[in-house]
């Protein structure tokens, strides 16, 4: 295999390990027209697959690709054969199969597989969810996908949410450590204790003080009545009486 070929499927299988959790060894899961596609071009699913991939990898299948390839009949007898060789994994429609496609967008809900197809319709169904691999051939070649845009699109708006907790994060950080950090205020303050203003009803002159205090106009004229003296006039015979005393 080219070595810028290896470096494309490493480069997609760290994406989703790194993102979505795909592990070794890594689960194809493989369906009938994979097996088909293969017998056309004459290659070993088994030993290509490794091939490509370079590490750890369990090949598989489910019943009801097994028995969806059966009821196809005669075209599909290589690749009934073909897909039979696999690990046949329970994929809890034992009793009541499915169709082939359903069956793998069941199995691909709660697990980390890689499908095999070359089902154009399960593969733009299986493209629009994120964190699904997909693996075809082209011609005699594996060929693992690139990330679809709802995968890329998933991981960018993680990585936004992370970067702006990492963000408020560093600004709470940088915050106390300047000293402007906020420290929560109680929810009960206690009221302030300080001198209170005396009260006005208390300054008030009481209704006896009042009556006692005469009014102005009044003290004024009892003032004048008191400095003002009459003069008394003594007739003159009272005078020369007194004179003559």
């Amino acid at each position: 295999m080219k070595i810028s070929r290896f470096k494309k499927s490493h480069k997609t299988l760290v994406f989703f390990a790194t993102n979505f959790d795909y592990r070794e060894p890594y689960q194809v899961l493989i369906d009938a027209t994979f097996c088909q596609a293969a017998l056309q071009h004459k290659i070993g699913i088994d030993e290509q697959i490794k091939k490509y991939f370079q590490c750890g990898v369990k090949l598989l299948t489910t019943q009801c690709v097994i028995l969806e390839s059966e009821a196809l009949g005669a075209p599909l007898t290589g690749a009934t054969s073909i897909v039979k060789r696999f690990h046949v994994h329970k994929c809890g429609h034992e009793g009541k199969p499915v169709a082939a496609a359903d069956c793998i967008k069941s199995m691909t809900k709660d697990n980390r597989y890689i499908v095999a197809s070359q089902d154009r319709l399960l593969q733009e169904s299986l493209r629009k969810v994120p964190g699904r691999c997909l693996l075809y051939l082209h011609k005699a070649t594996p060929v693992l996908e690139a990330p679809s845009k709802a995968s890329k699109k998933w991981v960018q708006k993680r990585a936004n949410i992370l970067m702006l907790g990492k963000q408020a994060d560093k600004i709470d950080y940088m915050k106390e450590k300047q000293g402007l950090k906020l420290t929560e205020s109680p929810t009960n303050p206690k009221k302030r204790k300080g001198p209170k203003n005396p009260n006005p009803l208390s300054c008030k002159k009481s209704k006896k003080e009042k009556a006692k205090t005469p009014l102005k106009g009044v003290q004024e004229q009892s003032t004048l009545t008191k400095a003002k003296r009459k003069r008394i006039k003594i007739p003159a015979h009272v005078k020369a009486a007194l004179n003559k005393d």
